[in-house]
Protein backbone atom coordinates (compact mmCIF):
# COMPACT_ATOMS: atom_id res chain seq x y z
CA UNK A 1 0.00 0.00 0.00
CA UNK A 2 1.35 3.30 -0.63
CA UNK A 3 2.01 5.77 1.68
CA UNK A 4 -0.76 8.08 0.60
CA UNK A 5 -3.16 5.37 0.82
CA UNK A 6 -1.95 4.75 4.54
CA UNK A 7 -2.35 8.43 5.23
CA UNK A 8 -5.71 8.52 3.71
CA UNK A 9 -7.58 5.36 5.51
CA UNK A 10 -6.02 6.71 9.12
CA UNK A 11 -8.78 6.29 11.70
CA UNK A 12 -11.43 8.78 12.75
CA UNK A 13 -9.36 8.88 16.12
CA UNK A 14 -6.14 9.87 14.09
CA UNK A 15 -8.06 12.49 11.88
CA UNK A 16 -9.52 14.11 14.96
CA UNK A 17 -8.22 17.49 15.75
CA UNK A 18 -9.32 19.79 19.05
CA UNK A 19 -11.33 23.15 17.84
CA UNK A 20 -8.27 25.48 18.58
CA UNK A 21 -6.10 23.59 16.20
CA UNK A 22 -4.55 26.24 13.73
CA UNK A 23 -2.27 23.66 11.56
CA UNK A 24 0.50 26.17 12.93
CA UNK A 25 2.47 22.57 13.48
CA UNK A 26 2.61 22.39 9.99
CA UNK A 27 5.18 24.69 9.05
CA UNK A 28 8.01 23.04 9.82
CA UNK A 29 7.06 19.86 8.82
CA UNK A 30 7.52 21.28 5.32
CA UNK A 31 10.89 22.64 6.07
CA UNK A 32 11.91 19.32 6.97
CA UNK A 33 10.37 17.63 3.80
CA UNK A 34 12.12 20.97 1.51
CA UNK A 35 15.51 19.53 2.76
CA UNK A 36 15.17 16.25 1.77
CA UNK A 37 15.20 14.28 -2.04
CA UNK A 38 12.04 12.81 -2.97
CA UNK A 39 14.65 9.58 -3.32
CA UNK A 40 15.68 10.20 0.39
CA UNK A 41 14.28 6.64 2.36
CA UNK A 42 12.41 9.75 5.12
CA UNK A 43 11.03 11.52 2.26
CA UNK A 44 7.88 9.55 2.25
CA UNK A 45 7.45 9.16 5.74
CA UNK A 46 7.65 13.11 6.39
CA UNK A 47 5.07 13.42 3.41
CA UNK A 48 2.90 11.01 4.96
CA UNK A 49 3.29 12.95 8.37
CA UNK A 50 2.10 16.35 7.02
CA UNK A 51 -1.19 14.36 4.99
CA UNK A 52 -1.95 13.01 8.54
CA UNK A 53 -1.72 16.35 10.52
CA UNK A 54 -4.11 18.04 7.19
CA UNK A 55 -7.00 15.46 7.22
CA UNK A 56 -8.92 17.02 9.86
CA UNK A 57 -8.38 19.98 7.13
CA UNK A 58 -9.83 18.36 4.24
CA UNK A 59 -12.64 16.35 6.02
CA UNK A 60 -14.22 19.61 7.57
CA UNK A 61 -13.92 21.07 4.06
CA UNK A 62 -15.72 18.36 2.33
CA UNK A 63 -18.77 18.67 5.39
CA UNK A 64 -19.21 22.81 4.30
CA UNK A 65 -20.64 20.84 0.89
CA UNK A 66 -22.86 18.35 2.33
CA UNK A 67 -26.48 18.30 1.29
CA UNK A 68 -25.56 19.56 -2.30
CA UNK A 69 -26.97 16.32 -3.15
CA UNK A 70 -23.59 14.25 -3.01
CA UNK A 71 -22.91 11.55 -0.34
CA UNK A 72 -19.97 12.59 2.12
CA UNK A 73 -17.31 9.68 1.40
CA UNK A 74 -17.20 11.55 -2.13
CA UNK A 75 -16.80 14.71 -0.98
CA UNK A 76 -14.11 13.57 1.85
CA UNK A 77 -12.34 11.78 -0.94
CA UNK A 78 -11.87 14.09 -3.45
CA UNK A 79 -11.49 17.06 -0.58
CA UNK A 80 -8.66 14.57 -0.01
CA UNK A 81 -7.24 14.48 -3.40
CA UNK A 82 -6.92 18.58 -3.10
CA UNK A 83 -5.24 18.12 -0.15
CA UNK A 84 -2.11 16.05 -1.27
CA UNK A 85 -2.53 18.60 -4.55
CA UNK A 86 -1.44 21.18 -1.92
CA UNK A 87 0.63 19.48 0.15
CA UNK A 88 2.71 18.27 -2.85
CA UNK A 89 2.39 22.37 -4.69
CA UNK A 90 3.25 23.99 -1.40
CA UNK A 91 6.25 26.09 -1.32
CA UNK A 92 6.99 26.97 2.25
CA UNK A 93 10.03 29.32 0.89
CA UNK A 94 7.66 32.28 -0.01
CA UNK A 95 6.60 32.59 3.55
CA UNK A 96 3.01 32.10 3.52
CA UNK A 97 1.29 29.86 5.86
CA UNK A 98 0.32 26.40 4.37
CA UNK A 99 -3.32 26.98 6.04
CA UNK A 100 -3.79 29.57 3.51
CA UNK A 101 -2.70 27.80 0.90
CA UNK A 102 -4.46 24.34 1.30
CA UNK A 103 -8.38 25.88 2.09
CA UNK A 104 -8.81 27.26 -1.53
CA UNK A 105 -6.69 24.68 -3.19
CA UNK A 106 -9.40 21.86 -1.20
CA UNK A 107 -12.45 24.05 -1.88
CA UNK A 108 -11.31 24.09 -5.42
CA UNK A 109 -11.06 20.60 -5.87
CA UNK A 110 -14.40 20.07 -3.88
CA UNK A 111 -16.14 22.98 -6.49
CA UNK A 112 -14.90 21.03 -9.74
CA UNK A 113 -15.96 17.43 -8.55
CA UNK A 114 -19.56 19.61 -8.61
CA UNK A 115 -19.02 21.06 -11.84
CA UNK A 116 -17.71 17.90 -13.55
CA UNK A 117 -21.19 16.13 -12.65
CA UNK A 118 -23.63 18.54 -13.72
CA UNK A 119 -25.07 22.09 -13.09
CA UNK A 120 -28.49 22.75 -12.20
CA UNK A 121 -29.46 25.32 -13.84
CA UNK A 122 -28.19 27.18 -16.76
CA UNK A 123 -25.13 28.68 -16.98
CA UNK A 124 -23.74 30.64 -19.87
CA UNK A 125 -20.51 28.58 -21.50
CA UNK A 126 -18.41 31.65 -21.06
CA UNK A 127 -18.64 31.61 -17.29
CA UNK A 128 -18.07 27.95 -17.09
CA UNK A 129 -15.17 28.26 -19.19
CA UNK A 130 -13.62 30.86 -16.55
CA UNK A 131 -14.65 28.84 -13.58
CA UNK A 132 -12.39 26.64 -14.88
CA UNK A 133 -9.22 29.01 -14.31
CA UNK A 134 -10.39 30.49 -11.77
CA UNK A 135 -9.68 27.55 -9.29
CA UNK A 136 -6.24 27.86 -10.21
CA UNK A 137 -5.75 31.29 -10.08
CA UNK A 138 -7.08 31.26 -6.85
CA UNK A 139 -4.65 29.11 -5.94
CA UNK A 140 -1.35 30.88 -7.00
CA UNK A 141 -2.89 33.90 -5.65
CA UNK A 142 -3.54 32.55 -2.02
CA UNK A 143 0.29 31.41 -1.94
CA UNK A 144 1.45 34.47 -3.02
CA UNK A 145 -0.60 36.86 -1.05
CA UNK A 146 -0.74 34.86 2.34
CA UNK A 147 -4.46 35.04 2.53
CA UNK A 148 -7.57 33.72 -0.37
CA UNK A 149 -7.69 36.59 -3.36
CA UNK A 150 -10.76 39.14 -3.75
CA UNK A 151 -12.74 39.41 -6.79
CA UNK A 152 -10.83 42.52 -7.78
CA UNK A 153 -7.40 40.67 -7.42
CA UNK A 154 -8.84 37.44 -9.53
CA UNK A 155 -9.81 39.88 -12.32
CA UNK A 156 -6.82 41.29 -12.58
CA UNK A 157 -4.76 37.97 -12.48
CA UNK A 158 -6.96 36.57 -14.86
CA UNK A 159 -6.96 39.09 -17.43
CA UNK A 160 -10.68 39.55 -17.36
CA UNK A 161 -13.40 42.12 -16.18
CA UNK A 162 -14.48 42.39 -12.58
CA UNK A 163 -18.42 41.77 -13.90
CA UNK A 164 -17.32 38.31 -15.72
CA UNK A 165 -15.41 37.21 -12.47
CA UNK A 166 -18.66 38.16 -10.19
CA UNK A 167 -20.77 36.52 -12.48
CA UNK A 168 -18.96 33.05 -12.29
CA UNK A 169 -18.41 33.21 -8.37
CA UNK A 170 -22.09 33.37 -7.92
CA UNK A 171 -22.35 31.31 -10.46
CA UNK A 172 -20.50 28.59 -9.08
CA UNK A 173 -23.38 27.77 -6.52
CA UNK A 174 -25.76 26.61 -9.59
CA UNK A 175 -24.11 22.97 -9.36
CA UNK A 176 -27.11 21.70 -7.12
CA UNK A 177 -30.61 22.81 -6.69
CA UNK A 178 -32.38 22.28 -3.39
CA UNK A 179 -35.60 21.61 -3.15
CA UNK A 180 -38.29 23.97 -1.58
CA UNK A 181 -39.67 20.92 0.49
CA UNK A 182 -36.42 20.06 2.10
CA UNK A 183 -36.06 21.06 5.67
CA UNK A 184 -33.58 24.27 6.11
CA UNK A 185 -30.40 24.39 8.59
CA UNK A 186 -29.17 27.31 9.87
CA UNK A 187 -27.21 26.16 12.62
CA UNK A 188 -29.07 27.75 15.03
CA UNK A 189 -30.72 26.35 18.15
CA UNK A 190 -34.53 26.41 16.85
CA UNK A 191 -36.87 23.45 15.23
CA UNK A 192 -35.86 22.80 11.47
CA UNK A 193 -38.35 23.39 9.17
CA UNK A 194 -39.45 22.90 5.16
CA UNK A 195 -37.98 25.90 2.89
CA UNK A 196 -41.56 26.84 2.18
CA UNK A 197 -42.92 27.81 5.21
CA UNK A 198 -39.67 30.34 5.27
CA UNK A 199 -40.57 31.88 1.77
CA UNK A 200 -42.99 35.05 1.82
CA UNK A 201 -46.30 35.51 0.72
CA UNK A 202 -47.70 37.32 -2.22
CA UNK A 203 -47.73 41.34 -1.42
CA UNK A 204 -51.08 42.92 -2.45
CA UNK A 205 -49.19 46.01 -2.50
CA UNK A 206 -47.72 44.43 -6.15
CA UNK A 207 -51.22 44.41 -7.88
CA UNK A 208 -52.05 48.05 -6.68
CA UNK A 209 -48.14 48.92 -8.42
CA UNK A 210 -48.95 47.23 -11.87
CA UNK A 211 -52.59 48.44 -11.62
CA UNK A 212 -50.85 52.12 -11.06
CA UNK A 213 -48.27 51.45 -14.07
CA UNK A 214 -50.97 50.21 -16.68
CA UNK A 215 -53.89 53.03 -15.86
CA UNK A 216 -51.21 56.04 -15.83
CA UNK A 217 -50.74 56.55 -19.63
CA UNK A 218 -54.43 56.55 -19.98
CA UNK A 219 -54.68 59.22 -17.10
CA UNK A 220 -52.20 61.02 -19.04
CA UNK A 221 -54.59 61.10 -22.29
CA UNK A 222 -57.25 62.67 -20.03
CA UNK A 223 -58.23 66.14 -21.05
CA UNK A 224 -57.08 68.20 -18.79
CA UNK A 225 -59.95 69.15 -16.75
CA UNK A 226 -60.46 65.74 -16.28
CA UNK A 227 -56.84 65.22 -14.95
CA UNK A 228 -56.79 67.70 -12.40
CA UNK A 229 -60.53 66.52 -10.95
CA UNK A 230 -58.85 63.20 -10.51
CA UNK A 231 -55.31 64.36 -8.89
CA UNK A 232 -56.93 66.47 -6.42
CA UNK A 233 -59.14 63.88 -5.55
CA UNK A 234 -57.08 60.81 -5.21
CA UNK A 235 -53.62 62.35 -4.45
CA UNK A 236 -54.51 65.85 -2.59
CA UNK A 237 -57.89 63.95 -0.62
CA UNK A 238 -60.26 66.86 -1.50
CA UNK A 239 -63.60 66.39 -1.11
CA UNK A 240 -65.66 66.96 -4.24
CA UNK A 241 -67.12 70.36 -2.53
CA UNK A 242 -63.82 71.84 -2.57
CA UNK A 243 -62.65 70.29 -5.58
CA UNK A 244 -65.91 72.23 -6.97
CA UNK A 245 -65.03 75.35 -5.16
CA UNK A 246 -61.62 75.52 -6.54
CA UNK A 247 -62.76 75.09 -10.20
CA UNK A 248 -65.59 77.08 -9.77
CA UNK A 249 -68.45 74.01 -10.99
CA UNK A 250 -71.14 72.87 -8.71
CA UNK A 251 -70.59 69.49 -6.58
CA UNK A 252 -72.81 67.61 -8.79
CA UNK A 253 -70.83 68.12 -11.91
CA UNK A 254 -67.22 67.26 -10.01
CA UNK A 255 -69.55 63.98 -9.26
CA UNK A 256 -70.42 63.25 -12.68
CA UNK A 257 -66.89 63.72 -14.45
CA UNK A 258 -65.52 61.35 -11.38
CA UNK A 259 -68.14 59.02 -12.43
CA UNK A 260 -67.59 59.91 -16.36
CA UNK A 261 -63.49 59.51 -16.00
CA UNK A 262 -63.14 56.13 -13.93
CA UNK A 263 -65.73 54.67 -15.56
CA UNK A 264 -63.75 55.17 -18.92
CA UNK A 265 -60.32 54.40 -17.59
CA UNK A 266 -62.01 51.34 -16.20
CA UNK A 267 -63.30 50.24 -19.30
CA UNK A 268 -59.91 50.94 -21.25
CA UNK A 269 -58.04 49.10 -18.45
CA UNK A 270 -59.82 45.62 -19.03
CA UNK A 271 -59.80 46.14 -22.55
CA UNK A 272 -56.13 46.61 -22.50
CA UNK A 273 -55.09 43.32 -20.45
CA UNK A 274 -58.11 41.30 -22.23
CA UNK A 275 -55.55 40.80 -25.44
CA UNK A 276 -52.84 39.81 -22.86
CA UNK A 277 -54.51 37.26 -21.11
CA UNK A 278 -55.62 35.43 -24.57
CA UNK A 279 -51.37 35.01 -24.94
CA UNK A 280 -50.75 33.53 -21.56
CA UNK A 281 -48.92 36.91 -20.42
Amino acid sequence: MTVEGTALESTSARRSHSPGDSYDNIEPWFEKLRTLSPCDEHYDDVRAEVIRLSLPLADHIARKFVGRGELFDDLEQTARVGLLLAVDRFDVSRGSSFLSYAVPTIMGEVRRHFRDRTWAVHVPRRLKELQVRIGPATEELSQRLGRVPNAHELAAELGVDLVEVTRTLVASNGYQANSIDAVSDDDRDTPTQPITESLGADEPCYQLTEDAIAVRPLIAALPEEERQVLIMRFFENLTQSEIAERIGVSQMQISRILARTLTSLREQALAERAPAREIGV
